[in-house]
């Protein structure tokens, strides 16, 4: 196969509607730390970045669906989740095609108005029937050669702002979605 491209085609972009996003290795740089409290309780933490969280917005401001499906359980996750108002779903042992089948069902939607960013084989499945499979930086060969789209960036480190940015540049939606970000937030 050939190599993904940066540019999404217009063609590809105007059919998505949802757009789904792995954690570890996409939102994440990978890394989990794992400690514990001082009374034996289990801590993990993650480290997200605040420029995915904004173009994740960006991408519900314009009108798409965002979920985030996560092949493992993590408070981590479901905090970062609920702090952008992002459905969260977290599936152990990463089985994640019935949380996707459950969207596409709610929303009405077929394969190929979905688009998902992935890193590794537990997004395989999922990235092999969806119309806009995308890859991070940092992803694993099988996945990488089935993309269609592939970030500069590496997970954690700004690759899913550069995915959304190309979406929704595709789609003719980007400047407006800057846009009413500086409007809402300037008091004007």
């Amino acid at each position: 196969m050939t190599r993904a491209s940066a540019v999404i085609p217009t063609t590809i972009a105007e059919r998505i509607k949802l757009v789904i996003f792995d954690v570890d290795g996409v939102l994440t740089d990978a890394g989990v730390y794992v400690g514990a409290t001082a009374s034996g309780e289990t801590v993990e933490l993650k480290k997200f970045d605040i420029q995915d969280g904004i173009g994740m917005k960006m991408l519900m401001w314009s009108g798409l669906e965002v979920a985030i499906v996560s092949g493992r359980i993590s408070q981590a996750t479901e905090l970062r989740a609920r702090e952008l108002g992002v459905e969260c779903f977290q599936e152990a042992d990463a089985h994640k095609m019935p949380a996707v089948e459950s969207l596409l069902a709610r929303y009405h939607l077929a394969w190929d108005e979905v688009a998902m960013v992935g890193d590794d084989i537990p997004d395989l499945a999922v990235l092999r029937r969806v119309g806009l499979p995308a890859v991070v930086a940092n992803a694993t060969a099988p996945v990488r050669e089935i993309a269609l789209w592939e970030s500069t960036k590496r997970g954690g480190n700004g690759a899913v702002r550069e995915f959304c940015d190309a979406l929704l540049l595709a789609q003719g939606r980007l400047g407006a979605a800057v846009e009413r970000y500086v409007r809402e937030r300037s008091g004007s």
